[in-house]
């Protein structure tokens, strides 16, 4: 891959990021199937909220992502929901899994799809760094209350679903599939906005 095609991508990934919430209620045997490190495709749209209070149900994705929707543009309605909405097939890394008592917190980052690959092949300090932060999110607020607004049926109906996978648990995409390359360690150094691999210096970033 081109220097400035993983420059691109990384930008593409990272800037702008931000954190959104789906609660659901789903089976043990279903939140198992989540493995970190793992590729995972949503082949609906996925529909999440910028608002995170207490968990609403046993499951709650928080997800990472630089491009959602954000509805509340559209309908004023939805701005009492921070309702953002990523498009039909949408990608993601699971980058990690916390689990407290009965509550788990599968933390996703929404990736290009033209990035499947490098994603799947490399790690970085990037993602540990928001790893950090969702594992102190899910501290923080799995004693809180949950948010009113987002009990209703309308909602829940929207969010009750599985990402990934159908109800009965299929995954919509394989990423055993994914040629398998030597695992890549890239180092962003935030300060000095130079990506490092494998320890090496390599190229700017932004």
């Amino acid at each position: 891959m081109k220097n400035e095609r993983l420059k691109s991508i990384y930008h593409e990934t990272f800037s702008g990021l931000k954190l959104f919430y789906r609660d659901t209620n789903l089976s043990e045997d279903l939140i198992s199937k989540y493995k970190i490190g793992q590729i995972i495709q949503e082949k609906g749209f996925t529909d999440m909220s910028s608002i995170g209070g207490g968990l609403s149900g046993n499951l709650r994705y928080l997800i990472a992502s630089s491009h959602p929707k954000d509805l509340s543009k559209f309908n004023p309605n939805s701005a009492k929901i921070g309702h953002f909405l990523l498009d039909s097939i949408a990608y993601f890394k699971v980058l990690d899994i916390q689990k407290i008592d009965n509550k788990t917190q599968v933390f996703l980052l929404n990736i290009p799809d033209n990035s499947i690959s490098l994603f799947k092949n490399s790690s970085s300090n990037l993602e540990e760094e928001i790893i950090e932060k969702a594992q102190k999110r899910f501290r923080e607020k799995i004693d809180l209350p949950s948010v009113s607004e987002l009990q209703t049926e309308n909602w829940k109906e929207r969010t009750k679903s599985p990402l990934g996978m159908s109800d009965i648990g299929e995954l919509f995409f394989d990423d055993s599939k994914i040629k398998t390359e030597s695992p890549k360690r890239i180092d962003v150094d935030i300060m000095k906005k130079v990506i490092e691999i494998n320890k090496k210096p390599w190229w700017k970033f932004w």
